[in-house]
């Protein structure tokens, strides 16, 4: 007997390799409109959120007024860097072998929903995934609305539920919904910090956490 129904993915830094370009390019932003340059630590825990919200904290000496400048200045270097970004070996295997076995796989993320729709496209992605939620349309994480809108959509209890992502940000906001959590150490945060924060587990790579959800899925 399995264990879980639905299974939500975070997207950057745990489906996707995208944590160096994204530490990057917040960076640049923030030197653009005249703020401090964050530290790669400072500018890679960010990786999760909203992207306001993430900006905001990334950049504490920059005034609320300049934000949506901050915004447009990050999504200016993203633009140019989306391409150099790919989903991790091993992502693949994992997803399709877990939809084969009847799981309901979903992607909660704090990228927008314009952002995550441009990635799904892809044919290799196409059809993997049966539900999603954007920071932008919900709340930004830790916030758990993602996961409860994503419960009541395919009627799935908080106990049959699993997020698996790169940052205490998904691991709390799994908490925060009352939902089982497994993270990945190969993105944005250490494992000690996700430790912190009861994991089931806490996969060092793709093939470390297949092997998880082949013995405990």
């Amino acid at each position: 007997m399995r264990s879980f129904d639905l299974i939500a993915f975070d997207w950057d830094g745990t489906l996707f390799d995208s944590t160096a370009i994204i530490t990057h390019c917040i960076q640049a932003a923030v030197v653009d409109v005249g703020g401090r340059k964050p530290s790669d630590k400072d500018a890679a825990y960010v990786i999760g959120l909203g992207l306001m919200q993430a900006l905001a904290h990334a950049a504490p000496d920059v005034p609320p007024s300049k934000y949506g400048e901050l915004g447009v200045r990050y999504k200016h270097y993203y633009a140019a860097h989306q391409n150099d970004v790919s989903l991790f070996d091993g992502v693949l295997p994992l997803l399709a072998d877990l939809k084969a076995r009847n799981y309901v796989l979903a992607v909660a993320t704090g990228k927008s929903r314009r952002g995550l729709d441009d990635v799904l496209k892809t044919s290799q992605l196409q059809g993997l995934f049966h539900g999603s939620r954007t920071a932008d349309e919900t709340a930004g994480k830790p916030h758990p609305l993602m996961l409860q809108e994503l419960m009541q959509e395919f009627g799935v209890p908080a106990h049959r539920v699993l997020m698996v992502g790169d940052t205490t940000h998904d691991l709390q906001m799994a908490l925060n919904a009352g939902c089982p959590s497994v993270g990945v150490s190969y993105g944005a945060h250490e494992p000690a910090s996700l430790n912190a924060l009861n994991p089931l587990f806490v996969a060092h790579t793709v093939s470390e956490l297949q092997a998880w959800f082949t013995a405990h899925a």
